[in-house]
Formats: structure tokens, C-alpha cells, sequence
């Protein structure tokens, strides 16, 4: 294994002998990547640097990373590392002209170490750039198309969740073709499919970006899907954009700079619940409970409302009931919610939808009154589709949290959403994951149609630069530097005995 070029940087940057380098290489590369990161990041904010110069940086040093690791978590956790200093740099900025000539000496002396040039151009174009500038082509950018990817379950317990989410990416896609694409270039989505599996994640992401040669990925489905693909993508400076889930993990601080989430976290989620049920309702705190699929998405669920109790000063400790993941087998949890002392009045569920069906169907006659508080993650229509075969008693007072807006609402955006969906997708009813995707595709569209020339880097750097998105959803949406979650509002529904969602008031 060769380390050279850090061996350079440490040489005539930060005076480390070349000894240590070889010794240890990836804590000399760790270390290297928070005097490193930091600098290009703010080179990147600064009009006078080009572009070029800055990626080059960034290429080399990655390759640093890939020379310099011994197994694929090191090298996703020391990629992870440099991609936060780059934001931590990028969010201090560089409008002064006096910040930019610092970083301007900085870059120049790293442009030194490896032996190039001062204010030197890459050699060869970088890629993902278009234009007059250069001919290189851009992986997932043809004349006539541009091409995302989305990895989802095309069948299993999660299937409905995946197709509508495509089913909203397609028809925010469609009604922009219509109207004469992305300067003159067509949408298109590309689905692969993972069966809601992590195991089969990675598989779906290469067969997308190596086969396919997607531009970028939107709409994934899964929390722990998106455990296995963020590397995947930032490994490769592929954008993943709006996956379907409300995880930590896609929600770093700082962000990791490719991805960018639509939608409130499941602690916003789970936080908005706790308040509804114990200010509103007025429900003891330990007499709330958890039921929670066993795994990130569960986890992430149950360390929201725990949270909650914190900030709420809550020391009753939560209770929790599991199930196995991508199951419907709730028997032991039904069981254990029983027999709990003292009697459990509320239940926040973190589970997909037809487990959350069957947990209701088992405990509502024998626990009358309880109270069924969904996250969104659960799929509202196929959750609503399940409980009506069981009767109106089973669907009336079911609370989810929400996204986005009712479905049933008169806001621009959700009018224009049911408008397109009838033209595009005849017979389709408007649902609420093939609106979040919808609405996650129109931000990405308006991006698009800002960036010239296209390429990622620009993309990014235009998506952190969307400080205030008005598209008629009653909603503050924004993205910065700093900030790669565009809504933080939580909307409240609430089944009634014909199944249908009604809005309710829940912050």
C-alpha cells in the first residue's frame, strides 16, 4: 500500500516524517482530513477559486482514503470524516475577500505538496461537468435524458410504500416533461429492486449506477436500506436525495454533502406524539408506550420519544414492545402490552403497516380506549385499507402523523399534485407517500432547472443555495450549507370509522 501524496502533504505541509505516514497511515489520513476538509470546503464558497481546482484537491485525497484503508468501514467512516470537514468548511464561508485570499494560500500550498502547479487546473476535466467548458460526458446525462435511480421493495410487506413513492417521483417527472424537461432533456426514473432487504441494497445500488449509470438516486425506501446505501453513494459523490424514511442516519450533523432529505425526522415525528399525548390528551407519561419494529427504523423511533422525555423532564422510563423486522408477528408484544402494569392508555407505533394493523386488530376489544399513535413511516392508505377489512371500531380515532399536508387539502401544491396524478395515472388515489415523493421531486426539479451546467457538485452547491422554496405548501422548506432537511412540519391525521383521514390539530 502507498500512501505518497499524504506523505507529500505531510512532508511540506505539516512537517511529519514520512515514517509516520507509512506507520499509520489511516490516523495520519484522519488527522490530514480535518486540516484538509475544512479548506476546500471554504475554497468551494469562494467566486475567484475555480471549481477545478477544488476537486482535484478533493479526488486526490480520496484516493488518500481508499490507499490508506485496510476494509470498507474504515474507508466509509474516514469518507464520512472528510466529507463533514468539507461541510464544516463550505458552512463557514468565504464572502470576505480576505477569507478567500487566506484560503487561496492554503489551497495553493496544498497544490504544492502534490506537486502541481500553484492555481493549476486538474489535468484531465473532472467529472460531471458540462457545457462549454468541457465535453466530458456526465454519468446519467444524455441529450434527450436524464436519468435518477430509486431503490425500493418491489414486493414483501413494504411494496405498496415503495410503489407509491415511485408512483409520486413519476408523475412530478412527467408533468415537467410535459412542459419540455430539464432544457430540453427528459426525467427518467429508474427502479430497482431490493425486496426491503439491506442484504439485496447494495446489489440494487450498483446495478443502478454501474449498469444503468444513473445521474443520482431519489426516494429510497427503508431505514436500514439507507444504512447500506448512503456509503454506496457518497463513496461515489452521487447525490441521494429524499429517501422515504425520518432516520438519524440520513440526517448527520453536519450533513453529509449528497444527501438531502424532504421530509420531518422520526424524532420530530415521535416528539410531536409525546406532546400531543401528554399535554393534549393528557395521558400519564408511564402509561405511554413504544411498539416498535426491531431495527434502525424501530431504534430511531424509540430514542425520539425518549428524547421527548427528556427535553419534557419525564423520568418515568419508556416501555417498549418489539417485533421481528419485516414480520407481522406481534404476538409477544400484544401479550406483553397486556400484562403491563400500570395499564397502558397510549401506544406509539414505529412499524410498517401491516403489523401495525394486526397489533390493533389483537388489543383493541381487550384494551378499550387505547389510544394508536402512528409515524408516517407505517403507509397510510395501506394501513387504512387493513383496518377497514376489520370493521369501523378497529379504524376509528388511528392517529398518523404526516409528512406533508392532507391529501384532502386545497393548498397550490396538493391541487397540483391531484391534477397531475389524474392526468398522468388515471384511477390512482391521491395517498400520502406518493405525495412526499411528489413534493420531494418538485424540489429536486426546481434545482435542476437552476443548475447550468449540470453536473453534481453544482447541483449540491445549488440545492444549499435554496434558502426559501415556496411551492404552495403552507410550509416553510429551506436548504443551506448547514441544512439538508427542507420541512421540519409535522401535519396530524386521524382515521374515522369509514376510514378516511381527518386532519387534527397535534403541535
Amino acid at each position: 500500500m502507498t500512501v505518497h501524496w499524504s506523505a507529500l502533504i505531510i512532508g511540506s505541509l505539516f512537517a511529519a516524517p514520512l515514517s509516520s505516514a507509512l506507520a499509520a497511515a489511516p490516523d495520519v489520513v484522519r488527522d490530514l482530513a480535518g486540516r484538509v476538509g475544512p479548506i476546500v470546503g471554504q475554497a468551494s464558497t469562494c467566486p475567484d477559486i475555480t471549481q477545478g481546482r477544488v476537486q482535484n484537491i478533493v479526488e486526490k485525497f480520496r484516493e488518500a482514503i481508499r490507499q490508506a484503508s485496510n476494509n470498507d468501514g474504515e474507508r466509509d467512516q474516514l469518507m464520512r470524516g472528510f466529507n463533514g470537514y468539507i461541510a464544516e468548511g463550505r458552512s463557514r464561508g468565504g464572502a470576505s475577500q480576505a477569507a478567500c485570499a487566506n484560503v487561496e494560500r492554503q489551497l495553493t500550498d496544498l497544490e504544492r505538496s502534490l506537486g502541481q502547479p500553484a492555481g493549476a487546473a486538474p489535468s484531465s476535466p473532472p467529472v460531471g461537468t458540462t457545457g462549454a467548458v468541457t465535453s466530458a460526458p456526465v454519468r446519467g446525462i444524455t441529450d434527450r435524458e436524464i436519468r435518477f435511480g430509486i431503490v425500493m421493495p418491489f414486493t414483501g410487506i413494504r411494496k405498496e410504500t415503495g410503489r407509491q413513492m415511485r408512483l409520486g417521483i413519476e408523475t412530478a417527472f412527467a408533468r415537467a416533461n410535459e412542459a419540455g424537461g430539464i432544457g430540453g432533456r427528459q426525467l427518467r426514473l429508474i427502479a430497482a429492486d431490493d425486496g426491503y432487504d439491506p442484504n439485496r441494497t447494495l446489489a440494487a445500488m450498483t446495478q443502478l449506477y454501474e449498469k444503468e449509470q444513473v445521474f443520482g438516486f431519489i426516494g429510497n425506501v427503508g431505514t436500514a436500506n439507507s444504512q447500506v446505501a448512503i456509503p454506496y453513494a457518497l463513496e461515489r459523490r452521487t447525490l441521494y436525495f429524499a429517501p422515504n424514511t425520518g432516520a438519524a442516519v440520513v440526517r448527520r450533523d453536519p450533513p453529509d454533502r449528497y444527501v438531502f432529505n424532504y421530509r420531518a425526522s422520526y424524532a420530530e415525528e415521535t416528539n410531536a406524539l409525546v406532546r400531543y399525548l401528554v399535554k393534549m390528551k393528557r395521558i400519564p407519561p408511564r402509561q405511554i408506550a413504544v411498539f416498535q419494529q426491531q431495527d434502525a427504523f424501530g431504534d430511531d423511533g424509540f430514542a425520539g420519544v425518549a428524547k421527548a422525555y427528556r427535553q419534557l423532564n419525564i423520568a418515568d422510563p419508556v416501555p417498549r414492545f418489539t417485533y421481528p423486522r419485516a414480520t407481522v408477528d406481534v404476538d409477544e408484544a400484544v401479550n406483553q402490552i397486556k400484562a403491563h402494569k400500570p395499564q397502558i392508555k397510549a401506544v406509539i407505533m414505529v412499524s410498517t403497516d401491516r403489523a401495525a394493523a394486526k397489533f390493533i386488530e389483537k388489543t383493541r376489544d381487550s384494551m378499550q380506549g387505547l389510544i394508536y399513535a402512528n409515524v408516517s413511516a407505517v403507509g397510510s392508505t395501506s394501513l387504512a385499507t387493513e383496518l377497514k377489512l376489520l370493521g369501523p371500531r378497529f379504524t376509528n380515532g388511528v392517529i398518523v402523523t404526516q409528512g406533508v399536508p392532507s391529501v384532502a387539502g386545497y393548498s397550490s401544491l396538493v391541487l397540483d399534485y391531484k391534477t397531475a396524478l389524474a392526468k398522468f395515472s388515471p384511477g390512482e388515489a391521491p395517498d400520502y407517500t406518493s405525495l412526499e415523493g411528489y413534493i420531494a421531486a418538485t424540489i429536486l426539479i426546481q434545482a435542476l432547472k437552476q443548475t447550468n451546467p449540470l453536473d453534481t457538485e453544482r447541483l449540491v452547491d445549488t440545492l444549499e443555495s435554496m434558502p426559501n422554496l415556496d411551492l404552495g405548501l403552507g410550509a416553510a422548506l429551506a436548504f443551506g450549507r448547514a441544512e439538508h432537511q427542507a420541512s421540519h412540519k409535522i401535519w396530524g391525521t386521524a382515521l374515522d370509522e369509514t376510514g378516511t383521514y381527518q386532519p387534527i390539530e397535534i403541535e
